[in-house]
């Protein structure tokens, strides 16, 4: 199975509630190696960073075995409203 932005994306909003996903495939050839996402769910809510990024890598376990590189950036729908204000 191909990695896709769409997959990825898909699966995060459907597993973890996401109601903000951005998916950016960072690898030099769009080869689907690496890929940098930002989540934006209320499960984070009173969640650490490290909890926030395991749910993040439970929800991708199977993909995360054919990436090489992956960053994440986790927020709930707060904090994400006052980053985009600024």
């Amino acid at each position: 199975m191909a990695i896709t932005t769409d997959l990825i994306r898909d699966k995060l909003i459907a597993k973890i509630g996401a109601v903000h996903v951005d998916v950016e495939d960072t690898s030099p050839n769009r080869c689907a190696a690496s890929f940098k996402v930002l989540v934006v769910s209320s499960q984070f809510e009173g969640k650490t960073l490290l909890q926030r990024h395991r749910m993040v890598n439970t929800c991708l376990a199977e993909e995360l075995k054919e990436i090489h590189a992956f960053e994440q950036k986790t927020l709930t729908p707060e904090q994400w409203e006052k980053q985009k204000a600024q």
